[in-house]
């Protein structure tokens, strides 16, 4: 069942300063003391630095090691291609984006957070940084006189703290004093039983100025789905990332975990971060999927046939992880191809019920794990290719897609693969950013490799 606010469908006065006087006086206002400088790396992780607000004002322009954008989610760094892009490691340059400046509501004392953007020295951005991913793919639109438009929903398990990784994961204990045994999906009992939790995340959205739309329990044991209002997709995407770390923040006051991996418990569905999407001309502000009797358009079928086409390349963006694989799985409540349909759950494309106006497309590849900025990129890029192609998608599946073959790479390696072996995607996001993707993904399999799981444990160890 979804529980909603009313008044968090108006961006909070909180969020908008678009200059460094409208983030001096927001500062002045909210007696600032503190200000943290962030720049989201490969993984959507916040990396950056804390400052006195006095000292953010009035220092140097803020500055980290360009090595940030090569670290992998374990805290290492493939050699190969930090040897060849970045061999002495020298500083880059952040500037602040003020429009995203916000309040850290769980911080002790007074702090406010801006996101930042990566510039080399002579001035450049750096184009293999995931937030600069997006705003290229956003200005390739721009350009056409497009403009995207896409809302995310993002899943997640609320988890009791784990703090030995060689245990599985178990729901947290709810206001009755009982764990989830079944699942719930839409049970506002449920969701009921975390209340205190959720008017937590709210409250710490509304001092962020973020957008909650509906927040519903999904099929898992303690699994949640928080929608967000559809907008600019670098608005969307900060929102996410942003998100994500209030959502950690509150259930941490709780004492429990939030997670965002794809599949975080066994037997238990995955967690998705579904994006609509849909395209408006921007004299016009008209939905270009629909035409002036509401039909479906050209356009709206070679989007889809451009997703359809492309996102397989696309899929080490969208699902970035060994663990991500485990979630898409046959009969799984996730899809295992690009099949599209009407209102069909089980394809991975699927167009929702709609007015003309509202015509859009929904990517339910996406795991929770992606970077928003890289999967959104990704999945606008392919709609953008197979529009400029004027490519046709194939006849929607009506029924079941699960017994479908998979059209879908089955493991990282393969995904990181296909993305490098794609010119039409490596020509979109640039040689830098798919080569140094690609190795932080490969450096992360091998770190993976070196861990022995339970299974091989449970089979091996005696039978072989």
């Amino acid at each position: 069942m979804a529980k909603k606010r009313a008044h968090q469908n108006k961006v909070s006065h909180t969020r908008g300063a678009a200059s460094i006087e409208e983030a001096r006086a927001f500062v002045s206002k909210r007696n600032i003391e503190e200000i943290e400088c962030v720049v989201p790396n490969q993984a959507g992780v916040a990396r950056g630095k804390v400052m006195p607000a006095e000292k953010f004002f009035g220092g140097p322009t803020m500055s980290l090691p360009g090595a940030i954008f090569y670290q992998t989610i374990a805290g290492d760094y493939p050699h190969e291609v930090l040897d060849k892009d970045a061999p002495a490691d020298g500083d880059l340059v952040l500037e602040p984006d003020f429009s995203t400046i916000a309040l850290v509501p769980w911080a002790n004392d007074p702090t406010a957070q801006i996101i930042h953007e990566a510039f080399y020295r002579d001035g450049r951005p750096v184009e293999h940084a995931p937030r600069q991913v997006l705003k290229r793919v956003i200005e390739l639109y721009r350009r056409r006189g497009w403009q995207p438009i896409v809302a995310p929903e993002i899943e997640f398990y609320l988890v009791k703290k784990n703090l030995d990784p060689d245990y599985p994961l178990e729901p947290p204990i709810g206001r009755s004093g009982r764990a989830e045994i079944g699942r719930q999906a839409y049970s506002i009992a449920a969701v009921n039983e975390f209340d205190d939790l959720f008017e937590l995340i709210y409250d710490y959205s509304e001092a962020q100025g973020l957008e909650i739309d509906t927040l519903i329990h999904e099929e898992g044991a303690g699994q949640m789905e928080i929608n967000l209002r559809h907008g600019d997709p670098l608005d969307l995407a900060d929102q996410v990332f942003l998100f994500k770390r209030t959502i950690r923040e509150a259930a941490l006051k709780h004492d429990m975990y939030a997670t965002f991996m794809a599949k975080p418990i066994a037997h238990q569905p995955g967690s998705a971060m579904h994006i609509h999407m849909s395209v408006t001309d921007i004299e016009s502000g008209h939905n270009i999927f629909s035409d002036k009797d509401g039909k479906p358009t050209d356009e709206f079928f070679s989007f889809l046939a451009g997703l359809q086409t492309h996102l397989p390349a696309a899929m080490s963006m969208l699902a970035p992880y060994v663990n991500s694989y485990r979630r898409l799985t046959r009969y799984s409540v996730a899809p295992i191809n690009v099949a599209w349909g009407y209102d069909n759950r089980t394809t991975g494309l699927r167009i929702p019920p709609s007015d003309p106006s509202g015509r859009r497309v929904e990517n339910r590849v996406p795991s929770s794990d992606a970077n928003p900025y890289l999967a959104i990129a990704a999945s606008l890029a392919c709609g953008l290719l197979g529009l400029e192609a004027g490519l046709k998608p194939s006849d929607p599946v009506v029924g079941s897609a699960y017994s479908l073959d998979y059209d879908l790479p089955r493991g990282i390696l393969e995904a990181a693969a296909a993305l490098e072996e794609s010119e039409a995607l490596t020509g979109l996001f640039g040689d830098s950013f798919v080569r140094t993707y690609t190795a932080v993904k490969r450096a992360e399999f091998e770190t993976f490799m070196e861990v022995i799981s339970p299974w091989e444990r449970e089979f091996l160890l005696l039978n072989v």
